[in-house]
């Protein structure tokens, strides 16, 4: 079963630019760990203001989405970054999608 998630991150305003930075860090620790792919979207209307930026991915299966979460989560590098970032974050929020048919 294809499974996407969803971190939908609200910004401080004036981290935009730490942001960016620290996301070059998290990708290539990520690719590292083997995460599928990422598209960044920042919200420019809708129910969320300018400084809301949306993570999504596609897994091929949950199972594969949990297993590379959890090396994540063990790792070091990416335990530090989780730190770093929430500092730039006001709030963080994860969702998970199931395609439908």
């Amino acid at each position: 079963m294809v499974a996407i998630d969803r971190m939908i991150q609200h910004v401080r305003p004036d981290k935009w630019a730490e942001l960016v930075e620290i996301d070059k860090r998290y990708t290539a620790v990520e690719n590292r760990l083997g995460f599928s792919p990422k598209k960044r979207y920042q919200c420019i209307m809708g129910s969320h203001d300018v400084n809301t930026l949306i993570v999504e991915r596609q897994w091929g299966s949950l199972a594969v989405m949990e297993a590379t979460y959890e090396k994540a989560f063990a790792d070091p590098e990416h335990q530090a970054l989780q730190k770093e970032i929430t500092s730039i974050l006001k709030s963080a929020q994860w969702e998970i999608y199931m395609p439908l048919p």
